[in-house]
């Protein structure tokens, strides 16, 4: 099993580093490969996506990806920006559907935005399609209108656009989801106003109907994102394009009591996957060890399961975070009073002496 290690930038590679930690105790034959992406890769090579970068993604069974991003770069033009370097990979390795789950842990009903009484349970999966829409779709650029409100200025457009066979491919992976979970797919557009979601909502209608096991609503974005916060349990799948599942997906971050808590994986057809967390490299805090590893613990824990056909080895992750959570042990995002406040290294040794200490009573029980 090959995996691809790509810190980037900021925590990226603190967080990281305590995810591959907590890989290697679990004594399973990983051949793992570092290099460098995003600002960092700039650095080394030029580029936020070097072809040996690329290479190695493309030649591993998944990747495990830090976070890329700081503002020393802003100035760069946009094709050299460490940003680049993960629309890139989507595109490079066919990542068209990314998962994100939203589960707020029983230990942190008070550290969610929201009353408990509207987080307890709360577990959502965002099923965002992340290769099309307006972050892909071309023309883009600038240009002088010759027409509008004010002919003869500077203007610049981007276009938001979806083919048949994206929409029914993203629909299929969220029906599928839905099976497995509660039988409900929200599918959310804006098809009252934009005619590429109007378009969205009539192949998802379309696909519906292989699935009669599975409801299927459809919600405005708008009303979508005021749902989320007034009664979010009402979710299971949602499914929706690419800028919309952008924003809705760290909107129900909160919900959970940090976006510090909150992986993904994007897929391709081949179920070879990018898995990280759904937060950024957060510069300003880079250095300090105060970063909350669990998400990219969480991500590697996707990883096992989605790519590495290793679920028993994710489920030991994911008990080992909830162990970890029960023990009152929290970094800085998720604090509260009465627990004890940890270093990102400290979190990552926590979830390391869980795993050990499972492993050392199942062999002693024998």
């Amino acid at each position: 099993m090959k995996i691809a290690i790509l810190p980037g930038d900021g925590i990226g590679t603190e967080i990281v580093a305590e995810a591959v930690k907590v890989l290697k105790v679990l004594d399973l034959p990983f051949e793992m490969e570092t290099a460098p992406v995003g600002g960092a890769a700039y650095e080394a090579a030029g580029h936020p996506l070097p072809d040996s970068t690329l290479a190695l993604a493309k030649a591993a069974d998944a990747v495990l990806f830090g976070a890329v991003g700081d503002w020393k770069y802003d100035t760069l033009e946009r094709r050299l920006r460490p940003e680049q370097a993960i629309l890139g990979l989507r595109k490079e390795l066919g990542l068209f559907a990314n998962f994100r789950p939203a589960i707020c842990y029983p230990e942190l009903t008070h550290a969610s935005s929201l009353k408990p009484e509207l987080v307890a349970g709360l577990d959502i999966l965002i099923i965002r399609e992340l290769t099309g829409d307006i972050y892909f779709g071309q023309p883009r650029g600038r240009r002088t209108a010759v027409d509008g409100h004010f002919p003869g200025s500077e203007e610049a457009f981007d276009t938001m656009r979806y083919s048949r066979p994206e929409i029914e491919r993203i629909a299929h992976v969220a029906f599928q989801a839905a099976r497995k979970r509660n039988r409900k797919v929200t599918s959310v557009d804006k098809a009252n106003v934009l005619e590429t979601f109007q378009f969205w909502k009539d192949v998802v209608t379309e696909v519906h109907a292989q699935y009669p096991d599975v409801e299927l609503e459809h919600m405005y974005v708008d009303n979508a994102a005021m749902q989320l916060v007034k009664a979010p349990k009402k979710f299971d799948v949602v499914v929706t394009g690419n800028m919309f599942g952008d924003i809705l997906s760290d909107e129900a971050a909160m919900l959970t009591g940090s976006i510090g808590m909150l992986p993904s994986a994007s897929l391709n057809a081949a179920n070879q996957g990018l898995y990280e967390p759904s937060h950024g490299s957060a510069p300003d805090i880079a250095g300090k060890g105060i970063a909350n590893p669990l998400a990219t613990i969480l991500s590697a824990a996707m990883m096992l399961k989605f790519s590495l056909n290793q679920p028993e080895a994710a489920a030991r992750i994911e008990a080992a975070v909830q162990s970890v959570l029960s023990q009152g042990l929290r970094t800085a995002d998720i604090y509260s009073e009465g627990t004890r406040k940890v270093s990102t290294r400290e979190m990552g040794d926590a979830v390391v002496a869980a795993l050990t200490g499972a492993t050392m009573t199942k062999t002693i029980k024998g």
